[in-house]
């Protein structure tokens, strides 16, 4: 087990591992709410679909400020923050032009997220925990791929999105979990 070993990791690991528990419950609800609403509420899937990406940029942020953050992960930080800002424009954008549109901006994301996620979780290692990111990272870029397909395809549903965004904060629960066990260590 990856232990916590400098002065700076021990305050780091525990705004995570609240940030984690956090981004786990949003996540749950979140996507429950995309499921319930997809079809029928327009201006609440609106809502919806710019919300996750800003939380996502403000959880991102809330890590950058928190101590120990090594230089190389500030820069795939600050492009996470970037990134996810410009899909919830453009989802707002996407979600009144059609269902493919908000599948293909998603799926970019995704993609983007998904990479700075990998990066970021690579560069903290040693902290303990980060494998779950780094997984969910990997699979983010994945699945962006694939919602980029849909998206080209003509999709008309965005309730996979629901799947993705819970699949996401399980692995952040996972972490969350087992940063706390490296705290301890």
């Amino acid at each position: 087990m990856t232990t916590i070993d400098s002065p700076t990791a021990s305050p780091l690991a525990r705004t995570l591992r609240r940030l984690y528990f956090t981004r786990f419950g949003f996540a749950v609800v979140w996507a429950l709410l995309l499921a319930l609403v997809a079809a029928n509420v327009a201006p609440l899937l609106t809502v919806l679909l710019v919300l996750y990406p800003l939380v996502d940029a403000a959880s991102v942020f809330t890590e950058l400020r928190a101590a120990g953050t090594s230089p190389r992960s500030r820069i795939s930080e600050t492009v996470n923050i970037v990134v996810s800002v410009l899909a919830a424009i453009a989802l707002g954008w996407a979600s009144f032009l059609s269902t493919a549109a908000v599948l293909g901006v998603w799926g970019v994301w995704a993609v983007l997220a998904g990479a700075t996620q990998l990066l970021t979780g690579v560069s903290r290692r040693k902290l303990g925990g980060q494998w779950p990111l780094m997984v969910s990272g990997g699979l983010s870029v994945l699945v962006g791929f694939a919602f980029l397909a849909q998206g080209l395809s003509g999709a008309s549903s965005v309730t996979s999105v629901a799947g993705y965004a819970t699949l996401g904060g399980v692995l952040f629960l996972i972490s969350a979990i087992r940063l706390a066990r490296a705290a301890r260590a």
